[in-house]
């Protein structure tokens, strides 16, 4: 039989305000996947849950089963990651990687590799001094683990060598193109011999490595919208958390003080 009360880590990825004082809240565990359960009492000031479950809060919980929704009964903070919360470019970061996270998983699926890659991308997001790079890193190791590897060595189409040139990406056609392919293909993106190899790179290597990856702006900006509409092919649909971001990057990237600005939403200021 399946015990009544259990135990895992878990980051909080999504909360909704739920009757006067509890907490409606959305979990990414190590042990049992995605998870929504009860925070009770949650929202009153003394309450010892509180802080302990807030959004991107990676917190060690103890929930006991219910017959619709599982009642968290004790939670501790694990890390808070405060320089997140302290920018609000950061947070935005911190909002697409949960939505992407609750967007590509179903509930009560244990998944820890992808557990331990959300975890660790937001310890880097914590450390760092701007989002891009490792949103990008965790958006391609993200559709790779999912099986949705981009094809990268050959044309996606005729399976020819990829050449060291401008080459093209589809997203439909699952990767990168030959000139041949990609010229007539009207969705296909040029792929610069650069962005070809960061990205192979990233592939295989750790964050420490792609850390080390140096851009250009003109870079950064290729991968991010190769990405971008990877993902969105993918989820055919495009994901509410890009926009803010896209408002701060507008903005030239507001930071400040964030604690107090986030609703009960999912993932949106």
């Amino acid at each position: 039989m399946t015990a009544r009360v259990y135990q895992t880590e878990g980051i909080i990825i999504k909360r909704h305000k739920f009757g006067e004082a509890d907490r409606l809240l959305t979990l990414f565990t190590a042990d049992y996947g995605k998870v929504r359960a009860i925070a009770k009492g949650a929202m009153r000031p003394k309450s010892k849950l509180g802080g302990n479950v807030e959004l991107l809060t990676h917190s060690q919980l103890m929930l006991a089963r219910g017959r619709n929704l599982d009642i968290i009964t004790q939670a501790q903070a694990i890390d808070n990651f405060l320089p997140i919360r302290d920018s609000l470019e950061l947070m935005s970061c911190g909002f697409y990687l949960s939505e992407l996270v609750d967007t590509f998983t179903e509930e009560s699926v244990e998944d820890r590799e992808m557990f331990d890659l959300f975890l660790n991308t937001l310890r880097e997001l914590s450390s760092a001094m701007e989002g891009e790079r490792i949103l990008r890193y965790f958006e391609l190791r993200l559709l790779s683990h999912l099986g949705y590897r981009p094809q990268l060595q050959r044309c996606s189409n005729c399976g020819k060598q990829l050449q060291q040139e401008i080459n093209y990406f589809s997203p439909a056609q699952g990767g990168a193109l030959c000139r041949d392919c990609g010229y007539p293909d009207m969705g296909a993106k040029t792929l610069s011999v650069n962005a070809l190899k960061v990205l192979r790179l990233w592939l295989k290597c750790d964050f420490e490595t792609a850390r080390r990856v140096k851009l250009n702006n003109d870079l950064t900006r290729e991968i991010k919208n190769l990405m971008r509409e990877n993902v969105k092919y993918v989820l055919e649909k495009q994901l509410k958390s890009i926009e803010w971001m896209d408002k701060l990057a507008a903005e030239g990237g507001i930071n400040g003080n964030t604690a107090g600005n986030v609703t009960d939403q999912q993932g949106s200021p």
